[in-house]
């Protein structure tokens, strides 16, 4: 009788605390398109670990952010509510925590559900590691460089705004450094707070001296600890946000193959109204399309992008191998997501903050543990149907069995990562700011401005959306239809 009672005991302690569940390792990677491997956005993109990690589990080929920027976006994946709910429309919105104080954090969900919940570097856009048991988070951000070493005084900073911005600053080996490395002039309103990040190119310093680096370490750390409680392990990379900066060797492969500027139309904002060119050109997220080409910095630009995207890559293999070799690594979900989209040029824009594909569209790998595995589909799968970083929370819901929030505005993925290839019919809203919003289906793309303008692309026959189609009467029924949608969310 006492054995019976000792093991019904047992039982009860296992379930609730989370004990035979799968462990979580969510990583986050900052600015990134589709210049991957697997997504072949860009002939010279060269990310092997993530292209070993879509040919595990599921890629996602046409996934889109909820708002393309850093906050909003961040925002709607932990809490899994619609911008218009949140009230974090945009970076300048303000914190979540400050907006929704009722959201119920996805980390929170996880921990209340039995979970050891750990996070490290940018997952919320502030202030997001108060919602973990853990967090570590680091001063060498987007750089080699503390926070304080990059920040302009009040007597360097009217260089800032000039043709010839020079910030003195030193490396970590004491060698003395010009800022920004590219010597182009700000194209955004000067700060004291920060340097200028709209810069590129490599540093010859150790890789630790990079925040990733450290991130990576961190987290590996963790992935080796022996606890009996399940593990949600959040890894938040900066990179390749701007200033894009890696260290110098992955620099190196672009003195015998130079960056390959991506495809651009000369006449691609003449078929928009004037809200849609104003998007386009404002140097709002980055800086501008005619500062770059004015001192010849299109090219560079591209090469620190690719860079950025391929030193990530080498420390998200890092990670993922610790994982491998772990006591967890049968047993792990994996998600591997990017916040948003970036423009290098094309509609003449830098950065993200646009309706338009180049910010909208992002990287989305999800990876059964290999325990579930024949539950799921095999490795290498491809699902081409639009779905939102906003499903990723009601996943983890059903995939972890959370207790989770009441209501979720997305949808569980469970069903498409058992079978890719059916047809959903869907379409996935992106918000740039209030009243500005994207709809994409599986072939078309409809935007929708405050102003009331409209532009129309079908992406089967125009993927780099340069024709909008919406002032063609034999595309009214279609524009009238996507049109609809937008009037019910309103």
């Amino acid at each position: 009788m006492r054995s019976l009672v000792f093991l019904l005991l047992t039982l009860i302690l296992m379930c609730t605390s989370g004990a035979g569940r799968p462990h979580v390792l969510f990583i986050a990677v900052d600015d990134l398109n589709d210049w991957i491997g697997c997504l072949e956005g860009h002939p010279q993109a060269l990310t092997p670990n993530m292209d070993r990690l879509a040919a595990r589990g599921i890629l996602f080929t046409n996934a889109h952010c909820v708002s393309p920027a850093c906050n909003p976006s961040r925002a709607a994946v932990f809490s899994g509510r619609m911008p218009d709910v949140t009230g974090v429309w945009s970076n300048q919105s303000g914190s979540l925590s400050r907006r929704y104080p009722e959201a119920r954090l996805l980390s929170t969900a996880f921990a209340e559900s039995g979970y050891r919940t750990r996070g490290a570097g940018k997952l919320l856009h502030s202030r997001g590691g108060k919602s973990f048991g853990e967090y570590y988070g680091v001063n060498q951000r987007w750089s080699p460089l503390s926070k304080e070493e990059v920040k302009y005084t009040r007597k360097e900073l009217p260089s800032k705004a000039t043709a010839n911005p020079r910030h003195l600053t030193k490396d970590s080996l004491g060698r003395k450094v010009v800022l920004p490395l590219n010597r182009m002039p700000s194209d955004r309103k000067p700060t004291l707070t920060d340097g200028e990040s709209f810069d590129w190119g490599g540093w010859d310093v150790q890789d630790t001296d990079f925040g990733d680096t450290k991130i990576t370490d961190w987290a590996i750390g963790k992935l080796k600890e022996r606890e009996r409680d399940p593990l949600f392990l959040a890894v938040g990379y900066y990179r390749p946000h701007i200033p894009l900066w890696a260290p110098k060797r992955f620099f190196d492969r672009f003195k015998d193959d130079p960056g390959k500027l991506p495809p651009v139309k000369g006449s691609d904002l003449n078929d928009l109204g004037e809200m849609g060119r104003k998007w386009a050109r404002e140097a709002v997220t980055a800086g501008s399309h005619a500062t770059v080409v004015e001192y010849g910095q299109w090219q560079a630009a591209v090469e620190g992008y690719l860079a950025c995207t391929t030193y990530v890559d080498y420390e998200i293999g890092r990670l993922l191998k610790a994982l491998d070799q772990s006591a967890m690594g049968e047993d792990t979900w994996i998600i591997l997501w990017s916040d948003h989209g970036w423009h290098l040029g094309e509609k003449e824009h830098w950065g993200k903050w646009t309706g338009w594909e180049r910010s909208t569209r992002v990287p989305l790998i999800v990876v059964p543990p290999r325990t579930k595995a024949e539950k799921f589909a095999g490795g290498g799968s491809r699902c081409h149907q639009p779905v939102s970083l906003l499903d990723l929370y009601p996943t983890l819901v059903k995939l972890c069995d959370l207790q989770g929030p009441e209501t979720l505005d997305g949808q569980s993925l469970e069903p498409l990562l058992r079978k890719p290839s059916r047809s959903t019919g869907r379409v996935v809203t992106t918000t740039f700011d209030r009243g500005n919003i994207s709809l994409r289906g599986e072939r078309w793309r409809y935007i929708r401005y405050a102003s009331g303008e409209e532009e129309l692309y079908d992406l089967k026959s125009d993927p780099n959306e340069w024709s909008n189609l919406a002032g063609r009467p034999e595309h009214a029924t279609t524009l009238k239809r996507f049109a609809a949608r937008v009037s019910r969310k309103d």
